[in-house]
């Protein structure tokens, strides 16, 4: 790369980051900041444990924020000051290699403001709460059994390198290997926003482990994404609506993780819904953690139909997409490559171990050009 183009992608870099300080306020931000801080040291407040909770848990977000800008206009004022030694000494031996790490230095730069880019976007009516994730195998046998586990494994292992809080709520094992279903929570503000572009069905495409024959495979799983709404959000779920199903938890074989009934299914009635968990030891934290679950479905099922019920009258008919959103594909060449937004990397595994960035910031800014365009 010249130090022409350099100089360009620092611009053009420059413009973005520009447009997200002035979205995101830097001045308001630290003055939240400071608010939270104050509120934080105050002793009284772990009196109410979910109130500090919040407080703490805002902070945390806020100060990320506020860091995570920091950091790249910094970096950003790096790269120019390299590029400027570069022009000043265009003689000197390590000219080119001043414009190579500025070069380098933007490509990790070009990254962060995407996902920084992507984050402003997040302004949706539920896209600040935390989030709840099912996956359940689809198509494929053993093999799609197999790859709704490899998916958990790679959402958790997403949340880990984020410091979201996580908590797998239910799990249905398979017999042979991998899993029939899981629910995961996702206890971190904006999860939902970032995480609800992950819903739909993905496909793998490997040479099946499980096939003695070494022939290649394709299987499916799908992943469902609801927003965590606080208990006064929910709808009201009459008694006489539900059954609820108790019984005794297990893991992975059919072994006990206790002796009681523990564990709990409830199904509405009127939607054949069905929540399961048994995450919790008592029957009745299991009860309560379904409920809320269900009622939060629910109500995205409500305005889902009040939606469908205002195109239907306006007469607006858009095109469906396909059932495939994503493919994972390990044989007879690497690649994971998202149908929507086009994003693609050559690195499969590496997206298994949770580097997901890239696919969430681009479907972000593919879900805000939909709703731009009144799709």
């Amino acid at each position: 790369m010249t130090a022409l183009e350099v100089s360009e992608q620092i611009t053009r870099l420059r413009r973005v980051f520009n447009d997200i300080l002035q979205v995101s306020d830097l001045a308001r931000l630290r003055s939240t900041v400071q608010k939270l801080e104050q509120q934080a040291a105050d002793p009284e407040l772990w009196q109410n444990q979910e109130r500090a909770q919040q407080i703490t848990s805002e902070l945390s977000r806020c100060k990320t924020k506020l860091e995570k800008l920091n950091f790249v206009a910094a970096r950003l004022d790096d790269a120019v000051v390299s590029l400027e030694l570069a022009a000043e000494h265009e003689t000197a031996p390590d000219s080119a290699q001043l414009v190579t790490e500025a070069a380098t230095e933007l490509q990790e730069l070009e990254q962060l403001i995407g996902e920084l880019e992507a984050q402003t976007l997040l302004n949706g009516e539920y896209d600040e709460y935390p989030a709840v994730m099912t996956i359940r195998a689809g198509a494929g046998g053993v093999d799609a059994a197999d790859f709704a586990e490899m998916l958990q494994r790679m959402y958790l292992r997403y949340a880990e390198k984020k410091g979201y809080l996580t908590r797998i709520m239910d799990v249905s094992y398979a017999e042979e290997a991998g899993i029939k279903s899981c629910t995961i929570e996702f206890d971190e503000p904006y999860a939902f926003g970032t995480l609800s572009v992950e819903s739909g069905t993905h496909r793998l495409v490997r040479m099946s482990p499980f096939n003695s024959a070494g022939k290649r495979q394709t299987s499916f799983a799908a992943v469902e994404v609801i927003p965590l709404l606080p208990e006064a959000s929910t709808v009201e779920i009459p008694d006489s609506e539900i059954r609820v199903d108790v019984y005794r938890s297990s893991g992975p074989g059919g072994q006990s993780v206790n002796t009681t009934d523990s564990a709990v299914r409830i199904t509405h009635l009127p939607t054949g819904i069905v929540v399961a968990m048994q995450n919790e030891k008592s029957q009745l934290q299991n009860r309560a953690a379904a409920l809320r679950v269900l009622q939060s479905r629910l109500l995205i099922l409500q305005r889902e139909a009040e939606a469908a019920k205002k195109k239907e009258l306006a007469g607006e008919i858009t095109a469906a997409w396909g059932d495939q959103m994503r493919s994972y594909v390990l044989a007879p060449y690497q690649m994971v490559k998202d149908l929507r937004t086009q994003h693609e990397v050559n690195t499969p595994q590496a997206v298994f171990d949770g580097a997901l960035d890239g696919f969430l910031a681009a479907g972000i800014r593919w879900r805000s050009l939909r709703q731009n365009a009144g799709v």
